[in-house]
């Protein structure tokens, strides 16, 4: 299939998995453009990060389809890599390697999978580095950073590959509160720079400033999506109104 811009970028029409008995995702579907910024949000175990999980076939589907830029997700003869070099994808845990520097965690994918040459990943890495408002850390060792420094690095390095699309899942999850927004403030440059996001997250306020739709999930269904204004301020669903109420 040709894909072209006009198209959504993720297209997830009637998307089941299930984990053994447990069934998780249960008819989910929605389109995402590109240069859009979506979050989702609701309860733990509602499916959120298995969603976005089975977006760069981290976890595959039982029924339905994801397409990215018109390449089925689920297709068997799926090339994972290429998928994954056009989908990048930041965990809760930064999973960085401790013994490398924070300018070698970043330069190590497009090295080893892109084949680049050293001189000019170090150059792009340098300009993600300052991207993420981390200069003079280059040299840092992981275990030198705060949670905050990290997660950006992590961020960089996914950046490092260039992809179309980048998910986010609950990166902030684990940070300490001072620090969640000097993470939140590097995904809101990327939005605002056009690249197309997709977060589960529990920041409430950053969903509400910087998405273009927010979808509320709820025991593996969407119960409720639409812009930010029309979902803080206009909820239908009950249960939407309830979980906003508790954490608003």
């Amino acid at each position: 299939m040709n894909w072209d811009d006009s198209m959504p970028m993720v297209s997830i029409k009637d998307v089941h998995k299930a984990f053994g008995d447990l069934e998780v995702l249960k008819g989910v579907s929605m389109d995402i453009k590109k240069g859009e910024v979506v979050c989702i949000i609701g309860p733990s175990g509602s499916g959120k990060s298995t969603l976005i999980r089975c977006i760069n076939a981290l976890n595959d589907i039982q029924q339905g389809s994801i397409l990215v830029e018109g390449q089925e997700v689920n297709d068997p003869n799926l090339d994972k890599l290429e998928l994954r070099k056009k989908v990048g994808m930041v965990f809760q845990q930064y999973n960085l390697f401790p013994h490398k520097t924070a300018l070698e965690n970043v330069m190590m994918a497009p090295i080893r999978v892109l084949k680049q040459s050293k001189a000019e990943v170090e150059k792009t890495a340098r300009a993600l580095i300052k991207k993420v408002r981390l200069e003079g850390k280059e040299d840092s060792y992981p275990g030198e950073l705060s949670g905050g420094q990290q997660q950006r690095v992590a961020i960089a390095r996914s950046l490092a590959m260039n992809p179309d699309v980048m998910l986010f899942d609950e990166v902030t999850a684990a940070l300490d509160p001072e620090t969640v927004n000097e993470v939140l403030q590097t995904i809101k440059d990327l939005a605002e720079e056009g690249m197309t996001c997709i977060l589960v997250t529990h920041e409430m306020n950053f969903a509400r400033e910087v998405a273009d739709h927010i979808y509320f999930t709820d025991r593996g269904v969407i119960v409720e999506h639409g812009s930010p204004t029309n979902f803080f301020d206009e909820a239908k669903d009950p249960r939407t109104k309830e979980f906003l109420s508790q954490i608003l």
